[in-house]
């Protein structure tokens, strides 16, 4: 059988979601998890990679046992799993789905969120969740970052916004939406897309700051996304401040 898991998890303390060879990752202590609950190898597969330091508020994977069995009702899943994953890891929701379900081929899209608190003060309570952007933005800000943000929107070569190095031989995604918005004193960022680049969205976060600041606006990023050249584009923004927020099948 094949279930599907709904995750969230606090990324500061993981070395990101993929096995590593010399870190604690998201994916080995779930496995672990699951192998002690259900006393059998547990094969979990994710929806993406996120990078260490990143969150998650709904990461999707899929657990197979080796056996083939769950001896856990689904709807006791999740419950079963806060007895044995640490604070920072949690099962939202489990579900059976069928044999050939992928979790990461069959998304329609990823919705990620970026928070940012622009202020010269940083506020201790959002140390490892948000980007403490020290500067103080003109009230236009939101406005400057919505213009250029509209610009990434629909089917673009995003190779401008991937990390340099990258391996990635498509480098072409679908924006579906990419929209800023205030709350409180953060600017949260939002964007979906049928697939990310690595780096991508905290690639685009750090230009956007540049808009922010009036040191582009969206003629320039227009510009920056024809480029297809990393260096045009603005900072790679921490990793603190990005949130996986939504995966859609």
């Amino acid at each position: 059988m094949k279930i599907l898991l709904r995750l969230s998890f606090v990324g500061t303390d993981f070395c990101g979601w993929q096995f590593q060879p010399h870190g604690r990752s998201v994916q080995k202590v779930l496995t672990d998890a699951a192998a002690a609950l259900l006393g059998t190898p547990c094969e979990i597969t994710g929806c993406s990679r996120t990078d260490s330091g990143v969150h998650a508020l709904d990461f999707a994977a899929t657990l197979v046992p080796k056996n083939g069995i769950c001896t856990i009702p689904l709807e006791r899943l999740p419950i079963a799993f806060s007895h044995v994953l640490p604070s920072d890891l949690s099962v939202k929701h489990a579900e059976s789905v069928p044999d050939d379900f992928h979790p990461r081929y069959a998304v329609v899209y990823k919705e990620y969120i970026y928070r940012i608190l622009p202020q010269r003060v940083p506020d201790p309570f959002l140390k490892d969740r948000a980007w403490q952007y020290p500067r103080t933005l003109s009230k236009d800000a939101l406005t400057q970052i919505n213009a250029a943000a509209e610009v990434l929107v629909g089917k673009h070569d995003f190779s401008s916004f991937m990390a340099a190095g990258s391996k990635i031989e498509d480098p072409v995604r679908t924006v579906k939406f990419c929209f800023a918005e205030r709350e409180g004193e953060q600017i949260v960022l939002h964007i979906a897309a049928d697939g990310f680049l690595y780096h991508m969205v905290r690639i685009i976060a750090g230009t956007l700051m540049l808009c922010a600041e009036g040191k582009a606006d969206a003629a320039g990023v227009s510009r920056i996304l024809e480029a297809k050249n990393r260096a045009a584009a603005g900072v790679t923004a921490p990793p603190a401040g990005l949130y996986l927020y939504r995966v859609v099948y």
